[in-house]
C-alpha cells in the first residue's frame, strides 16, 4: 500500500460508520437511516425493561429513573443540525489516519426529549459541584487504555433550557446506532458531545480528565501540544451537488441555462448571517438568498442562488458566515487529529451546451 493508499483499519471504520448523501440536504430533516452516524465502540444491547439512569456525585439526591418515569416527565423536541468533529478530515493534508469523512458526516435531526436542567435541579448539585459528567454503555480500548465512552459538561452549559435527555428521533424512539434508548444532545456543539447509550450523571466537583476529554477531541499542532478543547460547531454551508454524476469521481455534468444552486449552512457559535457562491474555485463570490430559519436556532438553514451555467468547467464553492463573523476558510487548518476542517466544499462540474 503506497502512503497515498487507504488501510484497512480505515476500511473498517468507514464500513461501520456512514455519512448523509450530500443530496439529501434538499430535506429540512434529515431522514433516520440517512443521518450521518459514528459509533466508536461497539453498539450496546440494552434491554429497555431493566435500564435505568443513575444520577448522582455532588447531589443532595441521587436518583435512579427508568424509561417510563423519563418519558412520563414534561418534554420538549428540539431541531438540531449535528455534525462530527472529524467531517472534512479526509481532505486535510498531510493525512490524518483515522475515521475518513469527506463533508457528509452531518444531519438534522427532530429530538425529543426532558430538560437536563430539570433533571438536575430534582438533583440539587452541591455548591461545589462545576461539571457534569455523562456515561455511555459503550465501551472499548483507546489511546491503550479501557474505557466507557465519557464525557462532560461545564455545569452552567448543561442548565441550558435546550439541553435534553433525548429517547425519541424524528418522531420515533432512538434507534439502537442512535444511542437507544437515551442519549444526550447539546445543540450547536460536536457530535462528540452528544453520548449515546446514556447510563450515568455524574456531578463533579472538579474537571473531568478521562481521555476523550483530556486526550481526544483537542486542536492540537503537535503530539507535545495540549491543545484546546473542540466544543461548538464551527460555520459551514453544503450545496446539493447539481446535475447528475460520474460513477467513481462524481464530477457533475448540467445543461447550461439558469440553473438554481440550493444547499444548507449552520454554526453552533451563531445564526447564519450570509451565504456566498463561487463558480471558479473562490477567486469572486456572489450572494446567495437565505431561506427563514423555520426549524429553530440550532437547525441548519436553507439557501439558494440561481447560477448562469455556462458551457465549460467549473469548480462551485459556497461558504457561510455567522452573526459572531466566523467565516468558512478557503483551505483546510491542519491539526494532529484532522478536526474541524470548515474549508470551503469544492463541487467539479461540467457544463454542456443543450
Amino acid at each position: 500500500m503506497g502512503t497515498d493508499g487507504i488501510s484497512q483499519e480505515e476500511l473498517q471504520l468507514a464500513t461501520r460508520n456512514h455519512g448523509m448523501p450530500l443530496e439529501l440536504l434538499r430535506e429540512p430533516v434529515t431522514p433516520i437511516g440517512l443521518h450521518y452516524l459514528l459509533v466508536h465502540y461497539d453498539i450496546p444491547s440494552v434491554d429497555a425493561t431493566s435500564w435505568r439512569l443513575e444520577v448522582g456525585g455532588r447531589v443532595e439526591r441521587a436518583m435512579s429513573l427508568d424509561l417510563d418515569e423519563l418519558r412520563a416527565r414534561p418534554s420538549l423536541e428540539v431541531a438540531a443540525t449535528m455534525e462530527c468533529a472529524g467531517n472534512g478530515r479526509a481532505r486535510i493534508e498531510p493525512r490524518v489516519i483515522s475515521q475518513p469523512w469527506l463533508s457528509e458526516a452531518v444531519g438534522t435531526g427532530l429530538w425529543r426529549g426532558v430538560r437536563l436542567a430539570d433533571l438536575l435541579d430534582d438533583a440539587r448539585p452541591r455548591d461545589d459541584a462545576v461539571e457534569v459528567l455523562f456515561t455511555g454503555l459503550d465501551r472499548g480500548i483507546e489511546n491503550e487504555e479501557e474505557q466507557f465512552f465519557e464525557r462532560s459538561l461545564p455545569l452552567e452549559e448543561a442548565r441550558r433550557s435546550d439541553v435534553l435527555l433525548a429517547y425519541e428521533l424524528n418522531g420515533a424512539p432512538l434507534p439502537p446506532q442512535h444511542g437507544f434508548p437515551l442519549r444526550l444532545l447539546v445543540p450547536g456543539w460536536y457530535g462528540m458531545t452528544n453520548v449515546k447509550w446514556l447510563a450515568r450523571i455524574t456531578l463533579l466537583d472538579e474537571p473531568f480528565d478521562g481521555y476523550q476529554q483530556a486526550g481526544g477531541y483537542r486542536l492540537r499542532r503537535d503530539a507535545d501540544d495540549p491543545g484546546r478543547p473542540l466544543t461548538r460547531i464551527f460555520p459551514r454551508a453544503l450545496l446539493v451537488p447539481p446535475g447528475i454524476p460520474e460513477f467513481m469521481s462524481r464530477a457533475r455534468t448540467v445543461d447550461a441555462g439558469t440553473l438554481r444552486l440550493v444547499g444548507r449552512a449552520w454554526s453552533g457559535h451563531a445564526p447564519i448571517a450570509g451565504v456566498e457562491v463561487s463558480d471558479d474555485g473562490g477567486s469572486t463570490w456572489a450572494s446567495a438568498e437565505l431561506e427563514p430559519a423555520t426549524l429553530g436556532p440550532w437547525a441548519w438553514r436553507g439557501w439558494s442562488y440561481d447560477w448562469a451555467a455556462k458551457p465549460g468547467e467549473h469548480v462551485l464553492c459556497c461558504r457561510a458566515r455567522d452573526e459572531a463573523g466566523n467565516e468558512q476558510p478557503l483551505e483546510p487548518q491542519w491539526n494532529l487529529g484532522g478536526y474541524a476542517n470548515n474549508a470551503v466544499q469544492r463541487v467539479t462540474v461540467t457544463v454542456r451546451r443543450r
